[in-house]
């Protein structure tokens, strides 16, 4: 599947019309070729790469959109270094040496000089919007990288107030919790990797990978105090994740469960194969996000 990690948030349902106008706003902002003084570049792509020219797909309640980027690689130290060589040159030929301003100055000159030599990296990050329930869900482990695309919709939308989510209740209980016995919600079972942590600051800190959680070992890290942080689970026997306490979804796989379903069905075109994947993929995740928010309690926004 094409997501592996989910970052959710929140934004009131009702913008759900607003939002019927997203792929004439996103058009208005597209990915452009990086320029030359530039350091980057953003903006939205087709979601369906080479198969596909519209901005949005758009799948019954559910919206795929893309941000794309680019960005020039010139490390700090590559600067640094031509800049140490050029002040050497200086001072040799000049006999003194440059002050701060002056210093300042050639840097922002080398790196101007420098940029349009620079190799370009291109990446894109892809995130689903449900429509009828007010939810985005970025394909980021990391808020600040799910932030970005949020800030970039918002920009093209001129206003979109979604926010993270926020669970009323602690999600390192809850998890830990579960890990000492206690029921996991219908339909989530327990999967072979977690991380456990002392809570004082500071402390010590567990990881277990490829484990039976179940195990004496992990029991005594529990009975110690520990608190866990990450947690692996299986949902329906389709889907298996890690969830953090910080509420991102990383490690998202889908399983013979899901995948089966795809494979059972013929299509004609890789557009078409994309369709069905992100079908799929918009249906674990409608239910993947409603355990959750019943499980930790994630308010609304409305």
């Amino acid at each position: 599947m094409f997501f592996r990690n989910l970052t959710f948030f929140r934004f009131p349902s009702s913008l759900n019309t607003a939002l019927e106008t997203l792929e004439d706003r996103l058009v208005e902002h597209p990915l452009k070729p990086v320029g030359p003084l530039e350091l980057g570049s953003r903006g939205f792509v087709p979601p369906m790469g080479g198969e596909g020219t519209a901005i949005t797909h758009r799948l019954g309640d559910f919206t795929w959109v893309s941000l794309g980027r680019e960005d020039r690689l010139l490390p700090g130290a590559v600067v640094n270094d031509a800049l140490a060589k050029k002040l050497a040159e200086i001072e040799a030929k000049e006999g003194r040496k440059l002050g701060g301003k002056a210093r300042k100055q050639l840097k922002d000159d080398l790196i101007h000089e420098m940029l349009p030599k620079a190799f370009i990296k291109g990446s894109r990050t892809s995130a689903s919007i449900d429509l009828k329930h007010g939810i985005v869900a970025v394909d980021a482990s990391s808020k600040k990288s799910a932030e970005n695309v949020v800030s970039e919709l918002r920009h093209a939308m001129g206003s979109f107030p979604a926010v993270p989510v926020n669970p009323e209740v602690s999600v390192r209980a809850v998890m830990t919790g579960w890990l000492t016995g206690e029921p996991l919600p219908e339909g989530l079972t327990l999967g072979d990797e977690c991380e456990l942590k002392d809570p004082v600051d500071g402390g010590a800190v567990v990881k277990a990978q490829r484990q039976e959680l179940t195990a004496d070992e992990i029991t005594k890290h529990l009975e110690t105090g520990k608190q866990v942080t990450k947690l692996a689970l299986v949902l329906d026997d389709h889907v298996s994740f890690v969830l953090g306490e910080d509420l991102i979804v990383r490690k998202l796989k889908f399983l013979d469960g899901a995948v089966d379903q795809l494979e059972n069905t013929e299509r004609d075109s890789l557009a078409a194969e994309l369709d069905a994947r992100y079908a799929l993929f918009s249906a674990e995740l409608h239910t993947l996000f409603g355990v959750l928010e019943k499980a930790l309690k994630l308010s609304r926004v409305d």
